[in-house]
């Protein structure tokens, strides 16, 4: 054993700059719970409500006003200092210039399990079959499909295995259609059932093809049923208008709102950032105990160092606050800058733009620019959009300047939109027509942003007859005709 010197350099964030970063990556709803928990846990923290003199005051600076550590701890108590309630460190919510607008979410009056519950218990079951049943409406999940084996709930209800497979039939009845099953070739054998297709041509593909369909083209699955490609077409129609889960809308839970943290409106000729934190407490530090701490009036050692360290807290965190708002708006300003033709004419017009490009214009790390990005959303004249939808590649042209890669994306979506339903356009000649446009993309790149935007090879998009004529093809399939025919 030995004792030794070492040197070494090394590297440590200050408590301040951590809760900073924190902050700023936070969305908006998640900051406006930590402030509330941070009111109802520091003393030296409180909220007030707006006014008129306080309107006119500036928000906390940089350097969060004196220095808990010039606080004098030895003299009596001033009472008149004591029931002040002014102060001077603020954190206050920007005017209201910018209004947010959030959009309307249905809300589900009952969920899956309650509504299969109640038609279980509307049916004639004994005892012990309604115990049955509701064990398995209990491990069916959002989607509407068992999670479990009959196996596993033959062991666990104690009972035959031919008892619950009745069960389980009769739960498969219940609304919503599909409901109940084990797979999604289950799921939409029992629609067609439902529906009286059982005969029909729909059912023989799901029941016997449905796991080729990825495969193979509509050319190929006629020559292997024997009959006709309209048929065939006609049937796979009907089988696109199915559920593939079940118990998706209606019982699915309300998506959240989103609440955007940037606010982007049009004042006369220019683009103005508001920061959305009108919902956010407004806070200041508790003047009666910061005079305390001032003029000594605490004899308690504990208590003095409580409130001195609550302090430092409190204004680091107003600190934080102010400098997370400050940040976002000079990010988003310049974002605004760059995308000037976006914001005036809409999401055909976005440019090629990289957060490195960004955080150099506004002097800060690629890494700030990220967190500011990240899960967070701006409302805009075009729209709600995440701040990381503004940064995209380029794909270059011929005339030397970049679109970027969402415009380009849109132009395959177009031409496919508008292609011949009987001769649909190859990843080749969608290659073509841009080339025409002037973007110099792969083939290959074609292909990739085409499955990017979940379309289907030409080869599955090829139809014999146009819509009006699939009536007659839907009758032949033994399929009603639907609207998406």
């Amino acid at each position: 054993m030995k004792l030794d010197m070492q040197m070494k350099l090394q590297m440590k964030l200050a408590p301040q700059l951590i809760q900073s970063l924190k902050l700023l990556q936070m969305p908006i709803l998640k900051l406006e719970q930590l402030i509330r928990h941070e009111l109802s846990t520091n003393p030296l923290l409180e909220e007030t409500e707006p006014t008129a003199e306080q309107d006119e005051e500036t928000s906390i600076s940089e350097d969060g006003g004196e220095d808990s550590s010039d606080l004098k701890l030895d003299d009596k108590i001033d009472w008149e200092d004591y029931l002040r309630d002014d102060g001077e460190f603020y954190f206050r919510p920007e005017k209201e210039q910018g209004e947010e607008r959030l959009e309307k979410t249905p809300v589900s009056e009952k969920n899956l399990n309650e509504h299969l519950m109640d038609q279980l218990h509307l049916s004639r079951l004994s005892k012990k079959e309604t115990e049955i049943g509701e064990y398995i409406i209990g491990n069916i999940d959002e989607n509407g499909y068992l999670v479990c084996s009959t196996e596993e709930i033959t062991s666990a209800m104690d009972t035959l295995p031919e008892r619950v497979s009745k069960i389980l039939s009769f739960i498969q009845t219940f609304d919503p259609s599909g409901v109940g099953a084990r797979d999604l070739r289950e799921s939409l054998l029992i629609q067609l059932k439902e529906k009286g297709f059982e005969e029909s041509l729909a059912y023989r593909i799901v029941r016997d093809h449905l796991s080729d369909l990825e495969k193979k083209s509509f050319t190929q699955l006629s020559k292997t049923l024997g009959v006709g490609f309209e048929e065939v077409q006609a049937a796979m129609d009907f089988i696109k208008t199915l559920n593939p889960r079940p118990a998706m809308g209606s019982f699915t839970r309300a998506a959240n709102p989103v609440v955007p943290d940037l606010i982007v409106e049009k004042i006369g000729d220019e683009f103005v950032v508001f920061h959305n934190d009108k919902n956010v407490p407004r806070l200041r530090i508790n003047q009666t105990y910061r005079e305390l701490l001032k003029k000594g009036s605490i004899r308690s050692g504990e208590t003095k160092t409580y409130l001195v360290e609550k302090l430092e807290k409190a204004r680091w965190l107003l600190n934080s606050i102010n400098q997370r708002r400050s940040t976002m708006i000079k990010v988003m300003e310049k974002i605004v800058a760059e995308q000037r033709e976006f914001f005036e004419h809409g999401p055909s017009h976005l440019r090629p733009l990289t957060m490195e490009a960004i955080a150099e214009r506004v002097e800060m790390n690629v890494a700030t620019i990220s967190r500011v990005a990240n899960s967070k959303y701006v409302q805009t004249p075009q729209g709600i959009f995440e701040i990381k939808y503004f940064f995209n590649t380029g794909v270059p042209q011929e005339n030397g300047e970049e679109l970027s890669k969402r415009h380009v994306k849109q132009l395959v979506f177009d031409f496919i939109k508008g292609e011949d339903p009987i001769s649909p356009l190859s990843d080749q000649q969608i290659y073509a027509l841009l080339k025409k446009e002037g973007i110099n993309i792969a083939r290959r790149t074609v292909s990739k942003y085409r499955e990017e935007l979940k379309i289907m090879p030409a080869r599955f998009r090829k139809r014999i007859v146009r819509a009006e004529a699939n009536d007659s093809a839907g009758k032949r399939a033994s399929v009603p005709p639907t609207d998406s025919t």
